[in-house]
C-alpha cells in the first residue's frame, strides 16, 4: 500500500489535506445550506460524502454518468466515502423489517424506496472507485453500539476482518484494471471495531495491519449514553495502529472531543454536529484569540451563542470577535436573530459558514500546537542523547 506522510499532510488525487484535519459531511453530496465556493471560502478541505445514501439518490449509476461526486457536486478538494456500514446499522437495528446482515453483505429497503438494495464488500469499493471517484475509499463494516453483548461484538470483529481482506481484493483488483498510477490512486481506509472490549479491539486492529491498508478509522459509537466521549477504548485505538497510519475518528466532531482525541494522535474527524447545531442556531464562539490559545482541557476557550435568545434583538455585535467568515464580518447578532425569527434560508447559510469557519481556525490551531509539542519532543530526545 501507499506510504502516507500523516504528520504533515495526506497527499490524495485532488489535492493535498493538512492534518489534522475537519471534514464537514456532505451525506447526500451536499453540506446542506451552503454551496462549494462557501466552503471553499471557511477554508475546509475536503468533506466526507456516503456511499448509502448516494447509491439511493441520485443513484450511482447517475452519478458514474456524470463524472463522479466531483463533478455532481461542483467540489474540486478530496473527497473521502464512508462506506455506509454505520448508517445501514442504524436504519437496520431501529426496524429489522428494513433489511439485515449476512456474511455477504447489507441488504436493506428504506422506507419509501421502491426496490430492494444489496450492499456487499466488494460493491461498496466499486461504487466508491468506479463510481464516485472517491479520494479516499473506506472499506464496509459491521458496527455495533458500545453497549451491545461480547457475542455481539465478536461477531461483529470478525465481520469486519473478512469485510476488510475481500474489500482490500476489490480494490487491488480495480487499481490494476484502472491501470491507476500513484498520483491518482485513491487511498483505503479499514475500520476498527470491537466496541469497548480492548481485546476485541486489538484483535481487530492487528488482522488489518496485517491485511494492509493506507489508513484506519475508529469504529462503532465514540460516546456513552450520557453522551461523553469513550476516552479510554478512543485512545487505545489509536495506541493499536502505529503512528505513521492516519487515523480517521469516524463521527467525532465536537470541539472538546476533536480536539481531545488530536492530542492522542487522531489525524482526521468527521461529524454532521457543527452544521445541524448552526441550523438549530447554536453557533461556536471562541471565547480568547484562536491564534494563541492553548485549548486547555477545561474547555474554557469555548462556548456556545443562542441565537434564539430574545436578548439579541438589539445586539451590534458579531457572533464573534475572533471569527473572519461572512457572517462576522458583515452582520450583527441582532440581524441574525431576526433572520432566525422570521426562518429565513439566509439564516442557515450564515449559520453554518460560521461554525464550519470555527471549526478550521479550531484545526489551524490544533496544528500548531501538536507541531509544537512534536518539535519540543525531538529536542528532549537529541538532548538526551549521550554526547559523541
Amino acid at each position: 500500500m501507499m506510504s502516507v506522510d500523516k504528520r504533515g499532510a495526506l497527499a490524495l488525487p485532488h489535492g493535498a489535506v493538512s492534518l489534522p484535519a475537519f471534514l464537514p459531511d456532505a451525506t447526500h453530496g451536499v453540506v446542506r445550506a451552503v454551496d462549494s465556493l462557501d466552503l471553499e471560502q471557511c477554508g475546509v478541505q475536503a468533506l466526507v460524502m456516503n456511499t448509502f445514501h448516494l447509491m439511493q439518490r441520485p443513484g450511482s449509476s447517475a452519478v458514474e454518468a456524470i463524472g463522479g461526486l466531483h463533478a455532481l457536486s461542483g467540489w474540486r478538494r478530496p473527497i473521502v466515502t464512508d462506506s455506509g456500514g454505520f448508517q445501514a446499522y442504524s436504519l437496520i437495528r431501529q426496524n429489522a423489517r428494513y433489511g439485515h446482515l449476512t456474511e455477504k453483505g447489507l441488504a436493506f429497503q428504506p422506507e419509501g424506496a421502491t426496490r430492494r438494495f444489496l450492499l456487499t464488500p466488494e460493491k461498496s469499493i466499486q461504487l466508491q472507485v468506479s463510481s464516485y471517484a472517491s479520494d479516499v475509499v473506506i472499506c464496509l463494516d459491521d458496527c455495533t453500539h458500545a453497549d451491545e453483548p461480547p457475542s455481539r461484538q465478536r461477531e461483529s470483529v470478525e465481520r469486519t476482518i473478512a469485510w476488510a481482506r475481500r474489500g482490500k481484493a476489490e480494490f487491488v483488483r480495480l487499481v490494476e484494471q484502472k491501470k491507476l498510477p500513484p498520483e491518482r490512486r485513491p487511498l483505503l481506509f479499514a475500520v476498527v471495531q470491537g466496541g469497548g472490549d480492548f481485546a476485541l479491539r486489538r484483535a481487530c486492529a492487528e488482522a488489518l495491519l496485517e491485511i494492509g491498508f493506507d489508513g484506519f478509522g475508529f469504529g462503532g459509537w465514540p460516546l456513552d449514553s450520557e453522551g461523553q466521549l469513550l476516552s479510554e477504548i478512543v485512545a487505545w485505538t489509536r495506541e493499536l495502529i502505529p503512528a505513521r497510519f492516519p487515523l480517521h475518528g469516524l463521527g467525532i466532531g465536537h470541539p472538546l472531543n476533536v480536539v481531545a482525541c488530536a492530542r492522542m494522535g487522531y489525524d482526521l474527524f468527521d461529524s454532521a454536529m457543527p452544521t445541524r447545531d448552526a441550523r438549530h442556531a447554536r453557533l461556536y464562539c471562541f471565547t480568547e484569540d484562536p491564534t494563541t490559545s492553548s485549548l486547555d482541557s477545561d474547555g474554557t476557550w469555548f462556548s456556545y451563542m443562542y441565537l434564539s435568545d430574545e436578548r439579541l434583538r438589539r445586539e451590534r455585535r458579531p457572533v464573534s470577535a475572533f471569527c473572519d467568515c461572512l457572517c462576522c464580518s458583515r452582520y450583527s447578532l441582532a440581524y441574525l436573530h431576526h433572520l432566525f425569527k422570521v426562518n429565513d434560508a439566509l439564516f442557515l447559510r450564515l449559520a453554518t459558514i460560521h461554525n464550519l469557519r470555527f471549526m478550521m481556525q479550531l484545526m489551524q490551531r490544533l496544528g500548531m500546537l501538536l507541531h509544537g509539542e512534536r518539535v519540543a519532543e525531538q529536542q528532549e530526545q537529541r538532548a538526551a542523547q549521550p554526547a559523541g
